[in-house]
């Protein structure tokens, strides 16, 4: 099996070479409305944002912002398959413009957005940032009534595009080859995820639980790769990271082995990325040709990435066998691929596959894939 997935350096509020219909799930990190390090960015983007922040005006700046979000968002509207899922990371942001000091409710603003277009809003999940401050609020210290309470989660916003869901041919082999377990299904569908390793939006500040990165690095599953050396300061300082662990949870929740996955906000490859090792398609876009570059590094890891996550995913149910079967109650089905029990009939069919292989072709890397 193949997977392949291409990235193209340009505007995705135009996403011209992706046609009608033509993915199966979105899973992105734009760029966060309000938060400073995005005012260059969004000022290239509308003509209305940096004078709305010169004159203080907060709202309208706040606005200004999110319209130029919406172009990307009827782009998706446009590309996503009839019920399938677009899934939004996005984080609120606390800023004073002019006098005034409030909270920009950003999730609030996309869901909005996409409710517009006809999507159906989903329950969507919370995700707990690490943090290594000490202090949980700011204002006016321990003296009330003028202290605000720090944000340390960001929201996964979650969309249907239509009312209706995906079809499926019956016994479909490709969907339950991609079912996941039980256990696991019990973790990721729950609305508040505090298990996930990283930290907001810098590179050098993501990190997964059993591996580290310093100054410059980004670091995923044993691989530690170097942006400086390549790329400067400056693509860390112009990207909406997030952790490895949610795009794959995402990804395995809401498609299918064959699938493709779009991010309109391709940045460091992290979605991509974790199609890659999911076995799925991607595509992305990306306005600086540096991210693009700098990805191949990230994709040259892959095969040594999926094959630590998949054998972390087995391990983790080899012993969740052992401590539910201790208790009396073994799962009651056979895996037909493997050597464990699993705990509903529709687990029986599901096949891993790892990353056996990564070829790069221009702005396309083709991934091989085989079973485990």
């Amino acid at each position: 099996m193949e997977s392949r997935h291409r990235v193209v350096v340009g505007d995705a509020r135009t996403m011209s070479e992706i046609a009608d219909d033509a993915v199966e799930l979105v899973v992105t990190s734009p760029p966060y409305p309000m938060v400073e390090m995005w005012d260059d960015l969004f000022s290239e983007l509308t003509d209305e944002a940096g004078p709305a922040l010169r004159d203080g005006d907060g709202e309208a700046a706040f606005e200004a912002m999110h319209s130029a979000l919406d172009d990307v968002w009827a782009e998706i509207s446009r590309v996503l398959v009839p019920g399938g899922i677009a899934c939004i990371n996005v984080g609120d942001a606390t800023r004073t413009v002019g006098d005034s000091f409030r909270v920009y409710p950003n999730h609030a603003r996309v869901t909005d957005a996409f409710v517009e277009l006809g999507f159906e809003p989903l329950p969507d999940v919370l995700w707990r940032k690490p943090t290594n401050s000490a202090a949980k609020f700011m204002g006016s210290g321990m003296i009330p009534p003028n202290a605000y309470v720090t944000l340390e989660h960001e929201y996964v916003l979650v969309f249907r595009n239509g009312t209706d869901s995906r079809a499926f041919d019956p016994g479909e082999t490709r969907r339950y080859e991609s079912a996941y377990f039980w256990e696991e299904r019990n973790a990721w569908f729950s609305d508040v995820w505090t298990d996930v390793a990283g930290t907001g939006q810098e590179v050098a500040a993501r990190t997964r639980a059993h591996s580290g990165s310093g100054d410059g690095e980004i670091a995923d599953g044993g691989n530690v790769y170097d942006l400086d050396a390549e790329s400067g300061d400056e693509l860390r300082e112009r990207t909406a990271a997030f952790p490895f662990e949610i795009p794959y949870r995402l990804v395995n929740m809401y498609s299918v082995y064959g699938d493709t996955v779009l991010d309109p906000f391709f940045g460091t490859g992290t979605t991509s990325l974790a199609a890659m090792v999911a076995g799925r398609d991607s595509v992305g876009y990306e306005l600086e040709d540096a991210f693009v570059d700098a990805f191949d590094a990230r994709a040259t890891g892959a095969p040594t990435l999926s094959r630590e996550v998949v054998e972390a995913r087995l391990d983790d149910h080899r012993e969740f066998v052992e401590k539910r079967s201790e208790k009396g109650s073994p799962p009651g089905y056979d895996a037909e691929n493997y050597d464990f029990p699993v705990v509903t009939k529709q687990e029986k069919e599901l096949q891993f596959r790892v990353v056996s292989d990564v070829q790069r072709d221009g702005d396309e890397w083709i991934a091989t894939h085989e079973t485990v």
